[in-house]
């Protein structure tokens, strides 16, 4: 069964240790940090991060969609971050391993992550030592955007290269997710969903959580 990690950025900033409570039955939380470099759009950063930390014990999958993200992976780490994914586009490659020691020296889960229009190749340089690999089914930046059917095959492609290289890596998919087309993630060989508008978009953020377990069976 697929996990699902709510994602806070479709969540109410003005009362948000009550709604990350109404998504506690989920297996992680997901966390979408922005720069207004990297992405075009300002989110949350490490003061954020330190504070869900001291308000929950859930899996805190801290989404870095910045520039240069190298500079902040010991901050968050010591902010409670469980696991950190850097996106390959950020950065020089050499830049993009220095991020990955360091999480490696924080005993944090290392992770990356891919745009739309990033090859799935791209992860062939640290596949041995990941965690994870995200791929975005939706251009970041923004919530609520339609989920791109040609990331499909992108996904396939991750995950034969993860059960070819690195067995037990998780795959992670995050863009446009909800019941409709979750069965086709998880077939295509996602193991974990981020979903923010059908979770907390719907009357009942733990029945939404559920559907997508179900859906991604």
């Amino acid at each position: 069964m697929v996990k699902v990690a709510p994602s806070i950025l479709s969540a109410d900033f003005c009362d948000l240790s009550s709604d990350i409570r109404r998504v506690s039955g989920a297996d992680w939380l997901h966390v979408d940090v922005m720069d207004g470099m990297f992405v075009p759009n300002l989110t949350v950063g490490i003061p954020v991060v330190r504070s869900i930390r001291s308000h929950t014990d859930m899996f805190l999958d801290v989404h870095l969609m910045i520039d240069k993200p190298a500079r902040y992976i010991d901050a968050f780490c010591k902010a409670g971050a469980d696991l950190l994914s850097v996106h390959l586009e950020a950065d020089h490659p050499d830049r993009i391993a220095d991020a990955l020691r360091a999480m490696e020296a924080n005993g944090v889960k290392k992770a990356v992550a891919l745009r739309p229009i990033t090859s799935a190749r791209a992860i062939l340089p640290y596949i041995e030592q990941l965690d994870m690999v995200l791929v975005m089914t939706v251009e970041p930046g923004f919530g609520g955007q339609r989920f791109l059917e040609d990331q499909l095959a992108t996904i396939r492609e991750v995950r034969a290269i993860i059960d070819e290289r690195r067995p037990g890596c998780e795959l992670e998919v995050d863009g446009g997710i909800g019941p409709d087309n979750a069965p086709a993630v998880a077939e295509a060989g996602a193991t974990v969903l981020v979903a923010g508008s059908a979770v907390y978009g719907a009357a009942d953020p733990g029945a939404a959580i559920a559907a997508l377990r179900q859906a991604g069976r």
